[in-house]
């Protein structure tokens, strides 16, 4: 497919990839992938989990070999076989799981390997040196070349990253879901960095799932789909739908799916008077059956903390609980789910999973952990389960490695769902997953709240509280700023999570 679509009047691509294909253990994951990437532009590329995204950007980085296929930088044919030599000719990958050594420094991990030497010693004046200038080109200023990696916080360590690269004097720089752990003043620097790097001539290959954030960025977007590019266009000539059609294969009319048929909100199942700890204070809430409350609020407003108080993880030191009208002191993770709760964690990888364990391991590890007499019977509801949540496996006995992103979050959700949970908190259940998935999720919380549960979802993306959730808290400094009907804007919930007004807030 030819892609050399709006390209810049007299550039010359900087990178050729036609007929990309590879194979892992004999599946096919790419085949026939063109891509051409010209100096100055953001090209984006999206597609569901597992649609060959990743793969595509790592044989152009040299992690993988090609099967078959060419690459061009400049016009000339290259070949890869590990990371330092795509870095030597001028092409460099940020990777969404960082690779930076904590304990070093910000100029060592910059020039890890190849560190400028005065004689046997290594010159660190002058790396540090260099270290700030590549900072300075970034416009970043609150990054110190001599701090350890681990005072940082991660948005600086993407940072730190990006530097990494353009040490390098990449003209290319791939970017993997950037913003995957960042809050909105955060995303706005990146947006800003990317800017300074196309300003320079560099081109931009940027991964994300979040669309917004692709046609804010990007001038060209690919489309893949089951390995197999299925589109290439101006962003100008696509819209949200158009784009999801793409992707997925099938109109979807809205991203949110509506209400289900039946679903009533009852009585209060779940209520919290005037609790509070270290980061929390002057907590008042209720959450009833049948009914989904979205979380909203800026980094460090307190929203994963709430949950963490909530399930015992973080417990309220002061306050008052109740669980159907009946005492519930939130001491220990362990009681929370005896008491009918449950939490999905943001981090599914660390702390959602047993990534080298199979799928039905990993779906029965609350049973066995909780209620042991239950196994039996929850190992045999879990086929049914998965059909319905339309996993993506080969069988349960499939490591949960080995999963896309999106089928984790699946598998993630099943855990949870053995127990069979009254209360079901939900801390960024789609962040990192494509939109065919999260369309799965948000059925699945349709259908929970149809059957009685009472949810709670803490979500960074504002349109997904705004499409969800029945009302809204707002969070600010760890308490409740005020609380926000569904049909409210976008303008409104920022405004209550920054304390100013919304006009305030419109005219800045």
């Amino acid at each position: 497919m030819d892609n050399d679509v709006d390209s810049p009047a007299g550039s010359e691509a900087v990178l050729r990839a036609a007929g990309l294909s590879k194979s892992f253990f004999g599946v096919p994951v790419l085949s026939n992938a063109d891509l051409t990437l010209f100096p100055g532009q953001v090209h984006g590329l999206v597609g569901e989990n597992g649609a060959g995204k990743s793969t595509l950007m790592k044989l152009l980085a040299g992690v993988h070999q090609r099967d078959s296929g060419t690459i061009e930088i400049a016009g000339q044919a290259v070949d890869f076989s590990h990371p330092t030599q795509a870095h030597a000719a001028g092409l460099s990958t940020v990777f969404q799981e960082f690779n930076l050594l904590p304990e070093r420094s910000v100029a060592e991990n910059i020039f890890l390997g190849r560190e400028p030497r005065r004689g046997i010693l290594t010159d660190t004046r002058t790396m540090q040196a260099r270290t700030s200038e590549l900072l300075a080109e970034l416009g970043v200023s609150s990054i110190r070349p001599g701090s350890p990696v681990s005072s940082l916080s991660v948005a600086q360590q993407q940072i730190v990253e990006i530097a990494k690269a353009i040490s390098y004097d990449a003209r290319i720089i791939s970017m993997d879901e950037p913003t995957a752990a960042l809050a909105g003043p955060e995303v706005e620097l990146l947006y800003e960095i990317i800017r300074r790097l196309t300003s320079r001539g560099v081109a931009v290959l940027y991964v994300s799932h979040r669309l917004k954030e692709i046609f804010d960025l990007c001038d060209i977007i690919t489309v893949l789909k089951d390995g197999q590019v299925v589109g290439c266009h101006p962003a100008s000539e696509l819209d949200d739908a158009a784009l999801v059609r793409l992707m997925v294969g099938r109109p979807i009319s809205a991203y949110f799916p509506d209400i289900e048929p039946g679903t009533a909100v009852g009585e209060v199942v779940l209520r919290a008077e005037k609790c509070g700890n270290d980061q929390l204070d002057s907590i008042d809430l209720s959450l009833r059956t049948g009914e989904i409350v979205g979380v909203a609020g800026l980094q460090g407003s307190g929203r994963t903390e709430l949950l963490e108080a909530l399930f015992g993880a973080a417990p309220f030191t002061r306050g008052t609980m109740e669980l159907s009208g009946v005492r519930y002191a939130g001491r220990s993770p362990r009681e929370a789910v005896r008491r009918g709760i449950a939490l999905i964690t943001e981090d599914r990888k660390s702390e959602g999973l047993s990534l080298n364990q199979s799928i039905l391991d990993n779906a029965l590890s609350v049973v066995r952990s909780v209620f042991p007499s239950r196994n039996r019977k929850a190992r045999a509801g879990i086929p049914a389960m998965f059909s319905s949540l339309e996993v993506g496996a080969r069988d349960l006995s499939q490591e949960v490695q080995y999963l896309s992103g999106g089928n984790q979050q699946k598998v993630v959700l099943a855990k949870w769902l053995a127990v069979n949970p009254r209360v079901v908190l939900l801390d960024e259940p789609t962040r990192g997953i494509d939109v065919g998935a999260k369309l799965a999720v948000y059925q699945l919380m349709r259908s929970l709240a149809a059957n009685g549960a009472a949810i709670l979802m803490v979500s960074s993306e504002i349109p997904e509280v705004l499409g969800m959730a029945d009302r809204i808290l707002v969070l600010r400094d760890g308490r409740i700023a005020g609380t926000a009907p569904p049909e409210s804007t976008e303008e409104e919930v920022l405004a209550l999570a920054a304390g100013v007004r919304a006009d305030q807030e419109a005219s800045q």
